[in-house]
């Protein structure tokens, strides 16, 4: 059994910036040969959040549309009473989907549905540099 630790950085957008990480992810699986296991991939920070979804222009609209509509950018909230960013949609959006994200792998392949990609999503209202960990826990 092995653990391997590793770090993927990204260049966002910021504003429901979505990206594909999952051939990054699919990249370390290959240059490791662990054959079984998991991955676990987990953001630092309180505006980013990690899920699958289909990786294709129609629905990527749909979900920035879906969190935009969930939470709104013209609410006043109380956080933004103390906090110069502005960015309180930021963090709710973020707590909806969550930090982190465990996918399966077997024969050395992210066990995913034929349609299902590993995704980054920037909620924050600024582009930004993040690094995403990533642990590998297999054989």
């Amino acid at each position: 059994m092995k653990i391997i630790s590793e770090k993927i950085t990204l260049d966002t957008k910021g504003d429901c910036d979505i990206i594909d990480i999952t051939p990054k992810i699919s990249s370390l699986l290959k240059n490791y040969g662990l054959k079984t296991g998991i991955v676990n991939v987990f953001i630092p920070g309180a505006t980013g959040a990690l899920t699958t979804i289909e990786y294709e222009p129609g629905l990527l609209e749909d979900t920035k549309k879906m969190f935009r509509d969930l939470v709104s950018e013209t609410c006043r909230y109380s956080h933004d009473e103390g906090n110069p960013d502005g960015n309180a949609p930021s963090h709710l959006r973020a707590s909806l989907v969550g930090p982190s994200l465990t996918v399966p792998f077997g024969n050395g392949i992210l066990e995913t549905g034929t349609w299902q990609q590993i995704v980054f999503i920037d909620f924050d209202n600024r582009p930004r540099s993040r690094k995403l960990i990533v642990k590998i826990i297999g054989e």
